[in-house]
């Protein structure tokens, strides 16, 4: 995994030009990468929230990706998972165009992005990880159904298969997507803090989960913010504040010195 910053002139040459970028598609990952990242900036109204961003994630490799409130930490997995469109720079997801590869990658959304409220099961928001495969508007098959019930075994839900996800804990609500994306069988899963308020039980089973997916040969990425956990639960990290501030094994990119810079003024 690698990372580069550019020079302060060039970032502030991508700024200024903010509205005038587009996203290339040309950019090839080089072997070994599930994510390739090349000079992306991205904005919000006009308002960079991410600028010149490389980086290399390597496949079968549990990544976090670290750094303070506004780092742009959801926003790259944004640019990444193509839900926001960057001004400049390109992503490639196992050397290629994520639409040539989007069934290989599965999502887990932010808690709060999601409407807990909605009156659905357990089962059938799991089976939603099955859609590419059998469409949105055909019944699910008994093969089809039998891949969801082991995606639920796995993460502890069977006995909850049945619940509306209203009912359950925060812990238990965060499993059911992790589950969903679990059914998708993609090589790569991208999470967006799996781990923020969920309790110890579902934490463990979260964890060992991921690792067990890694030793399956997949790639996992994570928003992760419990800098204490950083070490034991990852062997790979991005820390950025709005640009790359280091990217690579996790005890090198999480040094102390690192830290600081990702977190001055805050810690």
């Amino acid at each position: 995994m690698t990372a580069g910053k550019k020079s302060g002139g060039e970032a502030g040459d991508r700024l200024r030009a903010l509205g005038l970028g587009a996203a290339s598609e040309e950019t090839r990952a080089p072997s070994g990468a599930a994510i390739h990242v090349e000079d992306l900036t991205a904005a919000y109204d006009k308002k960079a929230v991410l600028w010149d961003i490389d980086l290399e994630i390597e496949e079968n490799s549990i990544t976090a990706i670290v750094g303070p409130n506004g780092a742009g930490k959801s926003t790259l997995l944004k640019c990444i998972l193509g839900f926001l469109k960057p001004l400049s720079g390109s992503v490639r997801i196992f050397g290629k165009a994520l639409r040539e590869v989007r069934d290989r990658v599965a999502y887990v959304p932010q808690f709060s992005e999601v409407n807990w409220d909605f009156p659905i099961s357990v089962r059938d928001v799991v089976l939603m990880g099955r859609y590419r495969s059998i469409g949105w508007f055909r019944r699910a098959n008994a093969s089809e159904r039998a891949i969801a019930e082991d995606a639920m075994r796995e993460m502890g839900l069977s006995a909850l298969s049945s619940r509306q996800i209203s009912q359950l804990s925060g812990g238990q609500r965060q499993r059911v997507f992790i589950a969903r994306a679990l059914a998708q069988r993609a090589g790569l899963l991208i999470m967006d803090e799996p781990l923020a308020g969920v309790d110890k039980s579902s934490e463990r089973i979260i964890i060992d989960k991921i690792r067990e997916l890694k030793s399956e040969g997949k790639t996992i990425v994570c928003v992760h913010h419990d800098l204490n956990t950083l070490r034991s639960y990852f062997d790979h990290a991005v820390l950025i504040r709005r640009y790359v501030i280091a990217c690579g094994p996790v005890e090198e990119a999480a040094s102390e010195e690192n830290i600081r810079r990702a977190y001055e003024d805050l810690i």
